[in-house]
């Protein structure tokens, strides 16, 4: 796919990962809607790119949303539909691991009432991790809920072709997601890749270009990018 002229609509496109694939987006050309619950979160907003607010999770604004928007060639979602439970499961509040899933009904979302406004030549790329495959410890929810998307998105790829759809997987990105600041931030991204074959954690801008590529090639659907800096291996 040549993105230039083409119109992207980007879930949690206002912050982080997402906010990195709008900007290369309109670099290559392209139109960008970019969607979040707080859109002020984008700060200041690049020529070819426009602002809408909008839950994940609520089923019909989506909706209303997609008709609005319609037609599109790019449907991205980056967005984690809210708080993620951390901890291991046995002393977890199920409400919080119930929560978590959040992300994937918000995908599923994106999937159900996009789809039908995209291009028949279009894509969709939705974000996952590297949990889905190798979790951590206390990483129990974020990995089940990986593990769901990338079923999902397998799943799903034969039933809307030829339309596309595909995961990109991050490791340890260095996002506005983790609030700790200054050496602290430094010596928790350390700490949390010192096993990795990169020991350091990712750009959003890194994990952005991962994103283009399943956007641009044609040839790839139904499969998981990762960009884990070496995470799986170590």
């Amino acid at each position: 796919m040549d993105v230039s002229g083409k119109k992207a609509v980007v879930f949690g496109g206002t912050s982080g990962i997402g906010l990195a694939a709008c900007k290369q987006l309109i670099e290559k050309g392209a139109s960008v809607v970019a969607i979040s619950r707080d859109p002020s979160k984008a700060g200041d907003v690049p020529a070819g790119m426009t602002l809408e607010q909008c839950d994940v999770r609520d089923r019909d604004a989506m909706q209303a949303l997609f008709a609005k928007l319609a037609p599109f060639d790019i449907l991205i979602s980056a967005a984690t539909g809210g708080d993620r439970a951390i901890g291991p499961f046995l002393s977890m509040d199920m409400d919080g691991f119930k929560s978590s899933f959040d992300k994937m009904w918000g995908y599923a979302h994106v999937v159900r009432y996009g789809t039908e406004h995209l291009a028949d030549d279009g894509c969709i790329a939705l974000v996952s991790g590297t949990p889905a495959r190798k979790g951590k410890p206390g990483q129990i929810a974020i990995s089940s809920v990986g593990g769901a998307v990338e079923s999902f998105a397998r799943e799903i790829a034969p039933e809307i072709a030829p339309k596309r759809i595909n995961v990109v997987a991050p490791g340890n990105i260095d996002t506005p997601m983790v609030p700790v600041q200054g050496e602290a931030r430094e010596e928790l991204y350390k700490k949390m890749t010192a096993d990795h074959l990169i020991p350091r954690a990712g750009l959003p801008e890194e994990v952005a270009k991962g994103i283009l590529f399943v956007v641009e090639n044609d040839f790839v659907t139904g499969t998981v990018v990762d960009v884990d800096g070496g995470w799986l291996l170590s």
